[in-house]
């Protein structure tokens, strides 16, 4: 039997539907690998990102994460920030 393909609300969304992501440093501005519930996030606008790192940095600097750079696809929005004081 086969089965149609899933919706598409069922599958993860592509790159190019969420192009906003954060790379994640330590203090040496190298990059920093975190759990999965804060690993890998994509943001479909730059607001989705800064309220998700806006939330999550708490988390993510008990992961080691020091800092955090904005990008949208390839291209460097702003960065590296400071997650400390």
């Amino acid at each position: 039997m086969n089965l149609p393909e899933q919706p598409s609300t069922f599958r993860a969304p592509s790159p190019a539907e969420r192009p906003w992501w954060w790379r994640l440093e330590n203090a040496a501005g190298e990059e920093v690998s975190v759990g999965p519930d804060l690993a890998e996030e994509r943001f479909a606008s730059q607001a989705d990102a800064e309220s998700w790192v806006g939330e999550a940095w708490p988390d993510l600097a008990a992961e080691g994460v020091d800092a955090v750079t904005l990008f949208e696809h390839d291209r460097q929005v702003y960065g590296p920030m400071s997650l400390h004081a």
